[in-house]
């Protein structure tokens, strides 16, 4: 609601993003990020772009505006703590899928090595007068000589991978 708020009325007044980031001191990503709905200006910033819109607080947080209340600021505060908890356990939802999206992808390639050294390239000793057995060997063989030359790098990415997105103390 906030994001959608920020830009309409940034739209409405004519801004462009960058002329929005000038008049509070900050970068155009940051207000694209807030118009994205990726994170949400603290309460300095919620108050200068209150001033710089002309608009209400409680207008760019999508309340009727009813009177001001003396804790305005520590109001705002809050909603703005918990906008940015939920932000924050989005990122950590995802960088934890990922995390494990890895681990698995290393598991996959360790797997496939297994299973190739415990068949031990059974398509060597395959009689290829049969059609099948030929179409099937030369796919395992095409299937076997990819996997072998692919799964090292694909193993040190899914590695390298876990290893970025871990959980830090």
């Amino acid at each position: 609601m906030l994001s959608e708020n920020i830009k309409a009325i940034r739209k409405s007044k004519g801004l462009s993003q960058q002329e929005l980031a000038i008049k509070l001191n900050v970068v155009r990503q940051t207000v694209s990020k807030w118009e994205q709905g990726r994170s949400v200006p603290d309460s300095d910033l919620l108050i200068a772009l209150s001033d710089v819109l002309e608009t209400p607080i409680s207008t760019l947080l999508g309340e009727p505006v009813i009177e001001p209340e003396a804790d305005a600021i520590k109001a705002v505060s809050e909603k703005l703590e918990v906008v940015n908890l939920q932000l924050a356990r989005r990122t950590a939802m995802r960088r934890n899928a990922l995390h494990w999206a890895f681990i698995l992808a290393g598991a996959v390639v360790v797997l496939g090595f297994v299973v190739l050294v415990e068949l031990g390239s059974p398509y060597a000793d395959w009689d290829y007068g049969d059609p099948e057995t030929a179409v099937f060997g030369a796919t395992f063989h095409a299937f076997e000589w990819l996997f072998v030359r692919l799964a090292p790098i694909a193993l040190v990415g899914a590695l390298g991978g876990a290893i970025l997105t871990r959980k830090k103390a």
